[in-house]
């Protein structure tokens, strides 16, 4: 009898420890991260398509699924949003493209006044041109991003994703980027690329002027920055380290 009784309570202890570790990993994928993408698709009076770049979605995606994300995407017209830089002999764009349940989420993505923001940890803006025309007009989206951050979330960007977070502003009124250590594609990196003339604003020289304090590297060199719950990227090479950046902000949050 008393071997039974060891029996039980050991078989008892390890159910017990095993169902701990499954609530704690469901748990875990229960926390979403709500990534946003443009839904502009021309490069001004150019002619030349544009729309989310694939990496700066690819790599986040990548980074914060294998940490147990579950990640939504939101534009500003929902539905399929125009993609640019689709590269798929880089071996992560290739893995999101041909994943169906990224693809798919993608494909369909939300509109903001379908999206609430209690259900998310953080809100993800991916670059692309695209984002310069549509993101940071969209008041639907900045006010997730405002809700997000104050219920202690996080708001993040990478290279002209920033665009998205010139006009959120907290209740008390304050820009939320107000004197936080921010990073975005450059103005160096804009006239590189010969767009300094198309775009409908300097993303650099706006951030500045609403009062953020702006870093910057050379031209095509990774930079984050990370602030008070804000995380940014210079650039698509920044893309994989901006996905990290939450991921340990996250980590630290508990969240």
């Amino acid at each position: 009898m008393y071997k039974v009784l060891m029996g039980l309570m050991v078989a008892v202890t390890v159910l017990a420890n095993t169902t701990a570790r499954a609530q704690t990993n469901q748990s875990k994928m229960k926390k979403k991260i709500l990534f946003a993408v443009t839904s502009h698709n021309q490069k001004g009076n150019t002619g030349q398509p544009t729309g989310y770049y694939l990496s700066e979605v690819s790599h986040p995606w990548e980074v914060l699924r294998q940490a147990g994300y579950e990640i939504d995407f939101v534009s500003p017209q929902g539905g399929t949003p125009p993609v640019d830089g689709l590269d798929l002999s880089d071996a992560v764009n290739r893995k999101f493209w041909e994943d169906k349940d990224g693809r798919a989420k993608i494909d369909a993505s939300l509109r903001p006044d379908q999206v609430r923001a209690q259900d998310y940890v953080a809100i993800f803006y991916a670059g692309g041109h695209g984002a310069m025309w549509d993101l940071a007009e969209d008041t639907g989206l900045s006010s997730l991003a405002a809700a997000i951050y104050e219920n202690k979330g996080i708001v993040s960007a990478v290279c002209h994703g920033p665009a998205g977070l010139v006009n959120i502003r907290l209740s008390d009124g304050s820009y939320l980027i107000s004197g936080k250590a921010i990073n975005a594609f450059t103005n160096e990196e804009e006239i590189a690329v010969n767009m300094d003339k198309v775009v409908p604003f300097s993303l650099e020289s706006k951030l500045i002027e609403i009062g953020a304090k702006f870093e910057k590297s050379g031209p095509w060199q990774t930079h984050v920055t990370v602030d008070s719950r804000v995380v940014t990227g210079q650039n698509p090479q920044s893309a994989h380290a901006v996905g990290q950046a939450i991921k340990e902000q996250l980590n630290q949050l508990g969240l």
